[in-house]
């Protein structure tokens, strides 16, 4: 990886300025009507676009519609909805135990709080924030492949590590962590992509690291 010149303090305000404008009410892309939804959709969505998912779910949710109804589903069922997504049969299994665990351990209700998220199979600490950030505006930060490319490519971390940059965006941004996670991952998707990003007319140009050679 690229060694980048990391941004400063009064570069960061900015960055975090820019983002907050263009993206004033973000939210996830994943449909989705309760929190259970909400777990699944971004349970799938490892490794998968939400626009696959998205199409995936409506059919799931209709065989499977709670914890309850999906923690007593068939294996092969299961996997049938999902084939279509990527690592569909790792998925299909962790989905069963998530619902079983949360039907014996939690009532059949989903827990809202990530310390009892992530004990549920399939669910890692990424999971857990963008859930308790969608689902409650919880002040975390939550990296996925695009945050973490924008977070390096703007200088705003160095880590090698998906949880690494989480702490630092954390501890240089502070506030509005909610917003500022799925801002970057917008701006990831569709304009600082991997591969042929759109720096014309970019309007993060004046703190991009890595104009000429893309290496993260």
């Amino acid at each position: 990886m690229a060694r980048i010149k990391q941004a400063t303090q009064e570069e960061i305000e900015a960055i975090r300025a820019l983002f907050l404008e263009h993206y004033p009410d973000s939210i996830t892309e994943l449909t989705y009507r309760n929190l259970y939804e909400l777990l699944v959709s971004v349970m799938l969505s490892a490794q998968c676009t939400d626009k696959r998912v998205n199409l995936i779910t409506p059919a799931l949710f209709d065989a499977y519609p709670d914890p309850a109804s999906l923690a007593h589903a068939d294996l092969e069922e299961v996997k049938s909805y999902i084939k279509t997504c990527s690592f569909f049969n790792t998925k299909a299994k962790n989905l069963i135990a998530m619902a079983q665990s949360v039907v014996e351990n939690y009532g059949g209700e989903i827990p809202l709080d990530p310390k009892e998220l992530v004990t549920l199979a399939g669910v890692g600490q990424k999971t857990a924030n963008v859930v308790m950030i969608e689902y409650t505006q919880a002040n975390l930060m939550a990296v996925d492949t695009h945050v973490y490319r924008v977070a390096h490519r703007l200088g705003l971390c160095n880590a090698p590590t998906a949880i690494k940059c989480e702490e630092q965006l954390t501890r240089k941004f502070k506030t509005d962590l909610h917003r500022l996670h799925q801002a970057m991952v917008l701006f990831g998707r569709y304009h600082c992509k991997a591969l042929k990003p759109k720096c014309d007319g970019c309007y993060m140009a004046p703190y991009c690291r890595t104009s000429e050679t893309f290496k993260v």
